[in-house]
């Protein structure tokens, strides 16, 4: 059995990463504390895993009803693709989204996954990212930021969740 070596330079260790998702908890929270209900829409992979946590964190903080669905976009190719939710859209019709993903870079896959939400009548739509590069170039600014970390293009942000949890720059 071959463990995973991230090389890299680490930028939050595993315990400043669990106080930026409670912290973004909390904030959700804050901003939603009024809700009877939110949904949690995690984008596929590391977004749904974060969202996963974030669902935990909310929950053992407040009482509101969470529900956490994920959303399957292809980051390669989102325009050819389509966007795929796992629940009903009628069970969203006026409820707050929150859209989770690990990495804010452009903009492109929060930009492509927001597509099923604006097709139905939601209360709001807010994006919750945990580390964001701000190199956008859709018209995508989180609502909640876990960490704001300048990078060049050519650097590749690593979020990792879990056992051996940290975010790495390389």
């Amino acid at each position: 059995m071959s463990a995973t070596v991230t090389t890299g330079t680490p930028v939050l260790t595993a315990k400043q990463l669990s106080q930026k998702i409670q912290r973004i908890a909390y904030e959700i929270y804050e901003n939603n504390f009024s809700e009877k209900s939110i949904v949690l829409a995690g984008i596929d992979g590391q977004g749904f895993s974060f969202a996963k946590i974030l669902v935990k964190e909310i929950k053992s903080i407040s009482t509101l009803n969470v529900t956490l669905i994920n959303v399957l976009v292809d980051k390669f190719s989102p325009v050819q693709s389509e966007v795929i939710i796992d629940t009903k859209s009628s069970e969203l019709k006026k409820k707050t989204i929150v859209l989770v993903d690990d990495v804010l870079n452009t903009g492109r896959t929060l930009a492509y996954a927001l597509k099923p939400f604006l097709e139905i009548e939601t209360k709001k739509v807010e994006v919750a990212v945990l580390v964001n590069r701000s190199h956008t170039l859709f018209p995508i600014v989180p609502t909640y930021s876990g960490y704001e970390l300048a990078t060049t293009l050519t650097e590749h942000v690593e979020v990792k969740l879990g056992k051996d949890a940290g975010v790495y720059l390389r």
